[in-house]
């Protein structure tokens, strides 16, 4: 139910509700500042909504979305915790739903078929579902994004990356069951055989034909503790190989988390040798590297997971039988036991760290792409070695990913290729004068996804953002019809999420 009512207050900016409809709102939502929705964590939109609505159930969000549907002009945004790059989170003029206040609930453990499953709020953060899940059950997710400060219906939106994918698929894979309200302000229980065409359309759907109020999430017993590796390559076609054969063993064989990533091979504190130890009792050693060694390094970051009982023995012999078969640079390899939940908030110590030093709420110009493995050797020829060998000012992820554990069903669209590559250049650069133009850096993400285009490499955009319907064609490729007609399905008068830039209001009467 909603909780409270709060005044609304109108900034200068904003204009006051058009109709009787929406102006009822007011008597029914706690409307939140509009500033808290006018940017975003990429900081280079901004946009002004003429309302921020704080929803507390299911009903709140279908009242919201049947108050745009009966006028002829108004949008709904669903916003998690701001970590959209490019406004895609927002409604200029239009109504953003912080979904944030449905995050207490619900928070319930059941078993399907045995399996336990968890069901959990769109507004919840992946955070808290983890901190939750292994407080009260011992039991977690199989599928996780690096950084766990993001809301369970905002990564379902899009898909969900991280470590894990190549074993589980991405976060998308991993669940069974959503509730979702469409577009026409219906809300609907959807899986694989009731309302699945819907089901299947909202999983990396980027909110364009529902809002998910609702995941029911697969779980697995929580391990203990980690043990985290991180080796060094000098050459890329040593370090693909290696990653490829890591994320094809069977379950049980390998690692349990397979990464990489892109430094410079210097001592640049930001982009170079000084990243890539886990503790700052651990030293890198250059002098280890061969002389053969080019203007990039690369790092693969691996995890083993185990239980406290384990023999430290069995731990060391799968590790050193693993490291064994791969071809790194020897002499220099970091490792590290670490708790669980230590290992999966790791990031959470980036943002402490960045925010300390001012760069968090900075612009963030980044860019996520996968490239097919056929191209990936070309692109780094061309762009790690060549646009980037100075670095990003943060971390440069680059490693496999299995197209078998990638739905169809689902309106992700990633290349077709059994093995292709997430690129993500992750920037975390002070605002000028100290750091370079935002624009500037705008500009390289669009020379190396032009870059892409005139090679005919094999890619597309991960959180994608287009500017033309043209290029939104051109992403989903042949998937582009399906896009289409489930959007006038479930959402006829593209009133969801036009902050994606996909459809505009009334377009597909």
């Amino acid at each position: 139910m909603i909780a409270y009512l709060e005044h609304f207050v109108h900034g200068n900016d904003t204009e006051s509700p058009p109709n009787d409809d929406v102006s009822s709102l007011q008597s029914s939502f706690h409307f939140a500042p509009n500033s808290i929705a006018s940017k975003d964590f990429g900081g280079m939109k901004s946009s002004t909504p003429l309302a921020v609505l704080r929803p507390y159930t299911t009903a709140d969000v279908v009242k919201a979305v049947k108050a745009a549907a009966t006028t002829t002009n108004l949008t709904v945004a669903a916003r998690g915790n701001g970590h959209s790059i490019n406004g895609q989170a927002m409604a200029e003029k239009g109504l953003v739903l912080d979904m944030r206040a449905t995050a207490a609930e619900p928070f319930q453990l059941l078993y399907v078929d045995g399996v336990p499953h968890v069901d959990v709020s769109g507004g919840a953060l992946w955070e808290e579902v983890l901190k939750r899940c292994v407080s009260n059950f011992q039991l977690v997710p199989r599928s996780w994004t690096d950084y766990l400060g993001l809301t369970v219906g905002g990564t379902l939106s899009n898909a969900g990356v991280s470590g894990q994918t190549f074993r589980y698929g991405p976060q998308t894979a991993n669940v069974t069951e959503l509730e979702v309200v469409t577009g026409k302000g219906d809300s609907f229980v959807c899986n694989d055989n009731q309302n699945s065409d819907l089901f299947f359309a909202s999983l990396g759907g980027l909110g364009q034909f529902g809002v998910i109020t609702r995941a029911r999430i697969v779980l697995q017993q929580a391990p203990d503790m980690v043990r985290w590796i991180r080796v060094i390559y000098s050459e890329f076609e040593d370090y693909t190989r290696d990653a490829e054969w890591l994320v094809t063993l069977p379950e049980g064989d390998g690692f349990d988390y397979v990464e990489g990533f892109v430094v410079a091979n210097n001592d640049d504190p930001c982009n170079g040798w000084p990243t890539i130890p886990m503790g700052s009792n651990q030293i890198f050693n250059p002098v280890c590297l061969p002389s053969s060694a080019g203007p990039v390094l690369y790092c693969l970051e691996l995890a083993l997971h185990y239980r406290k009982t384990a023999r430290s023995s069995e731990v060391n012999t799968k590790v050193d039988r693993l490291l064994g078969g791969l071809r790194f640079v020897e002499g220099i390899k970091f490792e590290d036991d670490v708790k669980y939940m230590d290992f999966l908030l790791r990031v959470k110590r980036v943002e402490e760290d960045a925010k300390a030093k001012g760069i968090w709420d900075a612009p963030h110009p980044w860019l996520n792409m996968f490239v097919s493995k056929s191209d990936i050797a070309d692109f780094d020829r061309e762009v790690f070695k060549k646009i980037l060998k100075h670095g990003v000012g943060g971390p440069i992820l680059v490693y496999p990913l299995l197209r078998s554990k990638w739905d169809d069903r689902h309106s992700v669209v990633v290349p077709d290729s059994n093995i292709f590559y997430i690129i993500a250049l992750l920037r975390f650069i002070p605002p000028p004068p100290k750091g370079p133009p935002t624009d500037k850096l705008v500009a390289q993400n669009n020379a190396i996804i032009q870059l892409c285009y005139n090679k005919g490499f094999n890619f597309k955009l991960y959180l994608p953002h287009y500017t033309s319907q043209e290029n939104w064609m051109r992403h989903f490729g042949d998937r582009w019809t399906r896009f289409v007609q489930r959007k006038q399905n479930f959402d006829p008068m593209a009133i969801l999420a036009p902050g994606q830039k996909i459809f505009s209001r009334n377009q597909l009467k």
